[in-house]
């Protein structure tokens, strides 16, 4: 009987064999995660044009913004990956940083294989500030109309980190627990679907308040950082540490960098900046 029961969360749990590959060419693998890091951008552009569109804000500006955010996004999570997760390592091989390639022992295709959420949000926040200064955009109405994409594209790219079988939770007998066969044969908290799930419910949630606080600019921003962040924190508890040096932390590094976001998100809550340019920008040829 002691033997059944060791084996029964086995016997129940979701069992998750793939590999993250969707056509391997050897010198090339297109890969799910890529699929679904592109597919967020692309339905998260398709839904900011359409706030734009509304707002007579002309069209050519949300994309202006989508190349500043796409950069932004990429090479601030590449490098927050970098200098938060893997310091010892990439301060040895920096010009791995920002090429996809291991030259060490030999020459390697790895892609882009390590980011960071929070490394991707403080790029995003810069790009912002620049493309609102340049464009002469209200910064907190641009905030806002981000805040209510940016959750779609990153639950998608939670779906990525599933079909990589990486950001696994610890072992659990719960009923919904899943065995990523491609690491081990433990009954785990699938960690990637959580936030997924949890990201989804905050761009639904954003979406159906958003015209009760759509004349107080920075406010769906602030509300966005609180949620998103305090969602990471609290499940972070649920998953294994992404580095070694983790364990001997109180809270992990996702956790402790993600309190000054939620920070952040409470002061713009609070302070309820009112927007003085009408819909939130100060172009003559909004309506063009």
């Amino acid at each position: 009987m002691a033997v059944l029961s060791e084996l029964s969360p086995l016997l129940l749990s979701i069992r998750w064999d793939h590999d993250g590959s969707i056509w391997n060419l050897g010198f090339y693998d297109l890969r799910w995660y890529s699929v679904l890091f592109a597919a967020g951008f692309a339905l998260s552009f398709f839904l900011l044009r359409k706030r734009f569109r509304d707002e007579l804000v002309p069209e050519e500006k949300v994309d202006t913004l989508l190349v500043y955010i796409l950069f932004a996004t990429i090479f601030g999570a590449r490098l927050g990956h970098c200098f938060f997760y893997e310091l010892d390592y990439y301060s040895q091989h920096p010009i791995e940083i920002l090429l996809p390639f291991h030259f060490s022992p030999q020459l390697e295709f790895t892609g882009f294989r390590g980011l960071a959420s929070h490394g991707g949000a403080i790029g995003i926040v810069i790009a912002i500030l620049a493309y609102s200064k340049i464009e002469k955009m209200n910064v907190y109405w641009v905030m806002d109309k981000l805040a209510l994409a940016i959750p779609l594209a990153c639950a998608f790219i939670r779906l990525g980190n599933l079909f990589n079988s990486e950001m696994v939770g610890h072992s659990t007998s719960v009923p919904w627990a899943v065995v990523f066969l491609q690491l081990d044969d433990v009954p785990r908290h699938p960690g990637q679907l959580y936030e997924a799930i949890a990201y989804f419910s905050i761009f639904l949630f954003l979406n159906l308040f958003y015209q009760k606080f759509k004349k107080q600019d920075g406010f769906i921003f602030g509300l966005f950082l609180v949620l998103m962040f305090s969602a990471r924190f609290a499940l972070e508890f649920f998953k294994i540490d992404q580095v070694s040096f983790e364990s001997e932390m109180a809270l992990n590094m996702g956790q402790l960098l993600s309190v000054p976001f939620i920070l952040a998100g409470i002061y713009l809550m609070v302070r309820k900046v009112k927007s003085n340019e009408g819909p939130g920008v100060s172009i003559p040829e909004r309506a063009s």
